[in-house]
């Protein structure tokens, strides 16, 4: 008995030996973020940011690549098939929880391709329009639209999207009716609205806040249910005329699934304390962010949860992967 505790003892220690010498001699390479949109949108803003800390801490190279299309699926999909050893890494917004619900026949499955590593943040979207759009409130808006059932389109950054699951969900309880123009991004759909292409955009506060400040766009609300706090003159979209309506972004981070724990716990410790880092922080929070941190095992739950909302959202709204 005595003997196969020992070796009991033995296998367990060589496995903690194993596990240590894992996560010490992670990373050994250049690292990949995939971030599956263009340049510009609010995604890409933070992913490139959390690379710069990334590279610092660890002294490995950590490349940001672009792989935009289809709502994050095309770089999703990069990722879920990527060799899983932590070098590759997927930051999401919050529509990867729609995408399952619109795209029937997703390269990939969204739960068992893809590890949860953490969620970084949250944070609300601000309804933006260009400067010579008539309406200057919510209130107007939605008069605008009862008048022009027909005549009024707006952006977003894909099918599926936050912005718009976030319009969907207005156009739902307001009654009214747009053309929903998608996007490859959050960049070429800030790029549509600041040049008068479309009127609409809900988009991301980091994305919207330096064409308020030149008076290339306006905004009209928040999409969450307290005031942001860089806008504070800003009304949310419930008290300024859609009573109940609160929506918000986040971000996440995956890597393919059969990454090792130990890359993917030191992973996880290594951004949980960059987003923690005073300038990453201070930055999220002018931008109204909520720093978050979650486990792995508390994002996955956090994504099953997103995915049941969104789709209670999706089949109300009729959301198509072509519309």
């Amino acid at each position: 008995m005595r003997i196969v505790l020992i070796l009991k003892c033995a296998v367990v220690a060589a496995l903690l030996q194993s596990g240590f010498a894992a996560a010490q001699s992670y990373p050994s390479g250049p690292i990949r973020l995939i971030v599956p949109f263009p340049p510009g949108g609010g995604t890409d803003i933070l992913a490139r940011a959390l690379a710069q800390k990334l590279n610092e801490a660890w002294g490995e190279p950590v490349v940001v690549d672009n792989r935009g299309g289809a709502n994050g699926t095309i770089g999703a999909a990069m990722a879920a098939k990527a060799t899983p050893d932590g070098h590759t890494m997927l930051m999401v917004p919050s529509g990867f929880a729609v995408n399952p619900s619109i795209y029937k026949n997703l390269p990939f499955d969204s739960t068992r391709d893809l590890a949860p590593v953490t969620q970084l943040a949250s944070n609300p979207s601000l309804l933006a329009v260009h400067p010579s759009f008539p309406p200057r409130t919510v209130k107007e808006l939605i008069a605008f639209l009862k008048a022009r059932p027909d005549g009024i389109d707006y952006a977003s950054s894909g099918n599926g999207s936050p912005p718009h699951l976030f319009t969907e969900l207005f156009k739902l309880m307001t009654g009214t009716r747009m053309t929903h123009v998608p996007y490859k991004g959050g960049g070429p759909a800030t790029v549509a609205v600041v040049a008068g292409e479309v009127p609409l955009y809900v988009m991301a506060p980091m994305q919207a806040a330096p064409h308020l400040k030149s008076g290339r766009l306006r905004a009209l609300g928040v999409t969450s249910d307290k005031r942001h706090p860089a806008f504070p003159d800003l009304p949310t979209i419930a008290e300024a005329g859609v009573p109940g309506y609160a929506m918000t972004n986040w971000y996440g981070l995956l890597v393919p699934a059969g990454t090792p724990g130990a890359a993917l716990r030191k992973l996880h410790a290594e951004m949980v304390r960059i987003i923690n880092v005073p300038e990453i922080r201070d930055r999220l929070a002018r931008e109204g962010a909520t720093l978050i941190g979650s486990t792995p095992e508390q994002f996955a739950a956090f994504l099953k949860e997103e995915m049941a909302k969104a789709a209670r959202i999706v089949k109300a709204a009729g959301i198509t992967a072509s519309n």
